[in-house]
This record gives C-alpha cells, structure tokens and sequence, in this order.
C-alpha cells in the first residue's frame, strides 16, 4: 500500500465557488494527486498526493494556470489586509459607481434614451463595445466551455449572445457593463469575507531579531529554528513561541488567549509568537517558529475551517449545482411559450447562483475569525452548526470546573496549638516533598507569610505521607494510615462530607492539628453556568472520576446532576446514551485525559489550552483561555451565526425565485434584470459583516 503527503498550495485570483470547483479539478487531474480540497476564502488548495511518486510543482502550476488562475506563496498570504478605513472607502466609491452605472441604464431604458441612440451607432461598433467590454467574461467561459464546465457566467454570457443575435446591442453592452461590475462587487464580497483570515496572518512578525556568532541579526521568520535565541525590545511583538532565558516584561496575550488583562513574564516563563511586550525587554530560547506556534496552529485551523462543512452549506452547495440547468430550462421555457427572446435573456441575467454558494462560507468563515480573536477556536462550519443546535453539556471536574490545584482551605487547631504553627510546622515539614498536596500546604504557608524552617531529616511514605525533623521536633504530616493518635471524629465530619482531602498533623506522638484541601471551583462559573439555559442548554451533568463525595458536594454547590468514580469508557457511554435519545452533545473538558469523550461528543471543547497541542488537537472547539463566560458565549456566536446563514439562503432563494418569474413573464427587462444580478452579493456581505464585530452578549 502506497503512503501519501500533504501539500499545501496558494491559489490567487478566486472568487466565487465557481472558482474553487474549477481548480479542484484541474488539480485532481493532475497525475499522482490523490485528491484536491480548494479552500475559497482562504486561498489555498490541500492536496493528497502519492508519496512514491508525487505530482511535480511544474505540473500542479500549470494545472491551475490552465483553468485561469495563478498559484502564490506563502509571502502573498501573509501581507497585511488593507486598513478598515481604505476598505469602507473602497466600498463607497464602488457603490457609488455601481448606483451612477445602474440609474443610467435604468433610467436611460425606461425613457428610451438608449434605444433612440441605436440608429446613431452602427451595429458592427455596437457589437465591437460589447465585446471589448465583455472580453474577460466571454474569454472565462469559452476556456469553460472547452473543458466542458458551466459557469454562472456562463447564463450571463449566452445572455448577451442572444441579446447580440437579435441586433439588440445597446442591451448586450449594457448587460456586459453590468456584469463586470458585479464581478468586481462579487470579488470584494469573497474578500471580505477573507479579512478574518488575514487580520489573523497578519498579527505576527515576519521577521525576527536572532543572536547569531555573537551579534543580532534581522532575519525573516522561516529561517528561525528551535533552540535559536531571538530579542525582544519594549513594545516589539513577539515573533516565536519560546521561554524567556532574561530580562523582564509585561505580555498582552490577546492574540492568543483574547483576555485584555497583560501578565508579567520573567526568566523561565513561557511565551507565544503574536503576544506583545510591554515595559520591558526579553531574550527567548525558541519552540517553535512560524507556523509551528501556538498562534500558528489557531491561524492554520481558522483557514483550514470551511474544510468541515455543515449541513447547511452542503445544501446550498448542491443546491448551487444543480441551479444552472435549472435556469436554461426556465429560458427556454420562456421562450417557447412567450416567443420573446429578451424574456429568455432576462431570465439568463437575473440568476444568481454563486449566491447560494457564497451564502454559507461568508458567514461561517467571518464568526469563526471573529471568534478566534476573542480567544475562541472552532473548527469548522459544521461546528457551528451543532453548537447552534446544542441541548446538553456534560463536563468534567477537575481542571474544568475546578482549578486542578488543590489549595488548603481549613486548618482545624487541636492541643492549643495556634493555627499559623500548625501550618508552618507542616509545610516545613512537606519541604523536599513533591506530592501536589504537600505544593499546596507549602502555599497556604506563603499566603499567611509564614516562615519555614528546613527539616534536619526527612522520610516519605509513599501513599501515606512524610516524616520529618524540625528543630527538636518530630513531625509526620499525612493520612490518618501514618498517624498514631486517635482522630476526634467531630472535628472531621463535616469536612470529609464536603468531599475535602485531610492532612493530619502529628508533633512528638500528639495530633495537634488537621488541614483540608479541596480543589476549588473556578470563580466564574456559577454565573456562567446560570446563562446556559438562556441560551437553550436544557441539560447539564457532572461527569468525573473522583470519589462520591467529592462529586457530591461540588455537584451540590453548583445545582448540578452528578456522576461519579467514572472510568473514560463511561464518559463515553453516558455521551452515547444522551446522543442516543436525539440530543446534540457538547462535552467540555481539559482536552488532554477527556480527549476520548470529547472525540465522541458532537462538540468536544477544551478548556483553557493555550500552548497545548494536545488540547488543540483533541477539540473541536477550543476555549484558548480559562474562562467559563466564553462557554455560554460560544453558543450564543453559533446561533446568531447560523441566523445569519439561513437569512442569507433564504433571502437569496426568494430572490432568485421572484426573478426568474418575473423574468419569465416579460415583467424585468434584461437591463433591469443586469442591474439586479449583484443585489443578492451585497446583502450577503451586508448581512455577514455584522459577524466580524462579534463582542459580548448578543
């Protein structure tokens, strides 16, 4: 059996799914590519191709320079988007035009100024205009035609044939007039919906300062390796993923995480490429560089997203493929019953089919970049979609709801002994110990400022807990298996019912104290988990592998049903089980042990997984920073995301229904019909860009 490789191209000059259809089979016609995926607002083409005997880049270029379009590069894809300002300019001065153009020939026709005009030009210069003008319209679809592909242009251009044919030029040149312009609205639209990607691209340096043979050069960012040690000036973004070998910094994580709130970064601190430094400089050993970053991987997934179509998109999609066979046979069947060949034309020019296909994409690609820069990753459209439809989420314990840190939160003091000894006598004791309970002793001793004491002799009992000497005293700090005075069971009670871990505290043979650890709940989740039923979360459970108690009594703080001493097998059973009965699953966890059920849900999320490849990877939608508001923010994304889709499907299947009948019936001129073929492209547009401001409660 042959193995295969990825490849990954850039495809410039695409603007319509027509586009990417033409590439994706010229590409898979090319010998030794396995299969094409063409990637319309990103881009780019992935392609499977055979690893004995790879399709050479020569015949990959001319394959796509074959169907009309150009391959690019990496540099292309990474040049900054056009300032928001200069676009909102661009798209006034096109409007404009387009409104000047179109009142024209509107206008010009219903008072019959442009008919008057046609006995002053002769009929060969008319058919020459329409044809200079037409030229890069009927250039696309001859060079279809030859391949034997149908393009939305196709109807437009057979349009304009027929308008020519029966002498009518002035419509033909207008109608050609028209439809350039709507190839251009048409082109901004697609690249709007394109500015997500490439604001995202765009955040990073291309280049970096790297200390080499002793000095510090500039160099571009692909010739950065791991272990090279790159400089960082005050104010200067950061440009790899690495640790901090010197200096000191407070770092703007929003590329990242999307939290306003800087953190300050020291000697032995990790750090992320696109973050920034603030008041201070950094020398960084480099992990990773360019697209092997954290904020790389999060890029690639954003570009890569409209791979994981949705239902939704998969039904305009065929619905789009179908639409033009369509649409001859209405024109024909106008023509036979009414005679009237302008009808037929009119019906060719009003149809708007790359509207169907657009209509899914612009949306879906604009929310999912929008999202990303609030610390939000989806994976895909069809994400989206099942997050809109969502019902339940099942979540895990420890590390999602809880911090994952056990922290001490009672010292019970026994024998008169005040509690500040009790905790320094332990945490003195726990000093060389690496148990996660004993870190947390050792940082309730820090929070009291206490000061510790380092033990003469130490002994861990391995399951049980430590023996040690301080000073002249014997200390053993641990469960009751390590400790030989009696427990007074109501000073322990209450505490054990809670579900809280006990260290019990032992000096020379007499207990003198007993300090409770628990795993605390994360301080926004009670709010967070109060919006979910706003939001159409009708059920929620608690899932873990703890013990019953412990379980129990956060379950009960927070009005959650609970399961609990779960193995992972029965995480994804009790997913299957809700699946089973029709629901749609979300389960959020740490992404790295509940990979397996958030694999089986229908929308696995990890929580808090910036720099974790593991949680990346596991998830289909990752919370880059550990905040549990952005859960119930998710779905409120999902479903005015998917408001907007099926706004945008329906507005555009009424259009094109109400055209074609009106078309049909000789009701819409053919001039009138080019003036309406780029409405359904600017409300599309119009529509999804709300999506890009995508903040807060909506």
């Amino acid at each position: 059996m042959t193995t295969s490789l990825t490849r990954e191209i850039m495809v410039c000059g695409m603007d319509c799914a027509d586009c990417a259809r033409s590439v994706q089979r010229a590409l898979e016609a090319v010998p030794g590519v396995r299969s094409a995926q063409v990637l319309l607002t990103s881009e780019k083409a992935l392609l499977e191709v055979d690893a004995e005997s790879p399709a050479t880049w020569e015949a990959i270029r001319q394959a796509v320079e074959g169907v009309g379009y150009q391959v690019g590069d990496e540099a292309e894809s990474a040049m900054p988007p056009p300032p928001a300002a200069y676009r909102q300019r661009v798209l006034v001065v096109l409007g404009v035009v387009t409104l000047v153009v179109l009142g024209v020939a509107v206008v010009g026709h219903g008072l019959g100024v442009l008919e008057r005009l046609e006995p002053y030009v002769p009929w060969p210069v008319g058919l020459g205009g329409a044809l200079l003008v037409g030229f890069p319209v009927f250039k696309n679809v001859i060079r279809a035609a030859w391949q034997r592909r149908v393009l939305a242009q196709t109807l437009v251009a057979i349009g304009a044939v027929a308008a020519l044919a029966v002498g009518e030029w002035i419509t033909a040149f207008v109608i050609v007039v028209i439809l350039r312009m709507a190839d251009y609205i048409e082109g901004f639209t697609t690249d709007q919906a394109r500015q997500a990607v490439r604001t995202l691209g765009a955040m990073t340096p291309v280049t970096a300062r790297v200390e080499r043979s002793g000095e510090e050069r500039e160099v571009p960012i692909a010739s950065v390796r791991p272990g090279d040690v790159v400089v960082v000036r005050p104010g200067e973004t950061i440009p790899v993923d690495g640790e901090v070998m010197s200096g000191q910094a407070t770092i703007d994580q929003a590329a990242i995480t999307g939290e306003g709130l800087p953190v300050d970064v020291g000697p032995g601190a990790r750090v992320f490429a696109a973050t920034i430094a603030q008041l201070g400089g950094l020398r960084i050993r480099t992990t990773g560089a360019g697209r092997d970053t954290t904020f790389g991987r999060v890029v690639r997934m954003v570009e890569e997203a409209e791979a994981h179509r949705g239902d939704v998109q998969r039904l305009a999609d065929r619905f789009s493929g179908y639409y033009l066979p369509v649409v001859l046979g209405v024109a024909l069947l106008a023509y036979v019953l009414r005679q009237d060949v302008m009808a037929s034309v009119a019906v060719l020019v009003v149809a708007c089919s790359c509207a169907f296909a657009l209509a899914a994409p612009v949306a879906l690609l604009a929310s999912i970049g929008a999202a990303a820069r609030q610390g939000l990753l989806i994976k895909g459209g069809k994400y989206l979609e099942a997050l809109a439809r969502a019902d339940v989420l099942l979540i895990d314990k420890t590390g999602t709801l809880t911090l994952g840190r056990p922290q001490i939160t009672d010292v019970v003091s026994l024998n008169g002994l005040p509690e500040d000894e009790v905790v320094r006598l332990a945490a003195s004791a726990e000093w060389y110990s690496e148990h996660p309970l004993a870190e947390s002793v050792r940082q309730a001793s820090k929070a009291r400022g206490l000061v510790l004491e380092q033990p003469t002799a130490f002994r861990a009992v391995p399951g049980r807990g430590v023996r040690a000497r301080i000073g002249a005293k014997a200390v053993v700090v641990g469960s009751r298996q390590i400790v030989g005075s009696a427990i007074p069971a109501d000073k322990t009670e209450s505490l054990t019912e809670a579900g809280k871990s006990l260290l019990y505290v032992e000096v020379d043979g007499q207990l003198v104290g007993i300090l409770a650890a628990a795993d605390t709940e994360r301080a926004d989740v009670r709010e967070a988990l109060a919006a979910l039923p706003e939001v159409g979360i009708r059920h929620t459970e608690l899932l873990t592998g703890d013990h019953e108690q412990a379980g129990a009594a956060l379950a009960v703080r927070l009005g959650l049903r609970y399961r609990a001493d779960l193995l992972p097998e029965d995480k994804i059973a009790v997913v299957k089980a809700y699946q089973a009965q029709g629901h749609t699953v979300m389960m959020i966890g740490d992404g790295v042990n509940d990979a397996p059920a958030l694999a089986q849900a229908d929308i696995g999320i990890a929580m808090g997984a910036a720099g974790s490849d593991v949680a990346i990877d596991a998830a289909h939608v990752v919370l880059m920073r550990e905040d549990w508001m952005l859960v119930p923010e998710l779905v409120r994304i999902a479903r005015r995301t998917m408001r907007v889709v099926r706004g945008n499907i329906g507005f555009t299947a009424l259009y094109n229904a109400a055209g074609l009948t009106l078309a049909a019936m000789g009701l819409l001129p053919p001039i009138l019909a080019a003036a309406l073929h780029a409405l359904p492209d600017v409300v599309i547009l119009g529509n999804a860009s709300r999506l890009l401001r995508l903040r807060g409660k909506k």
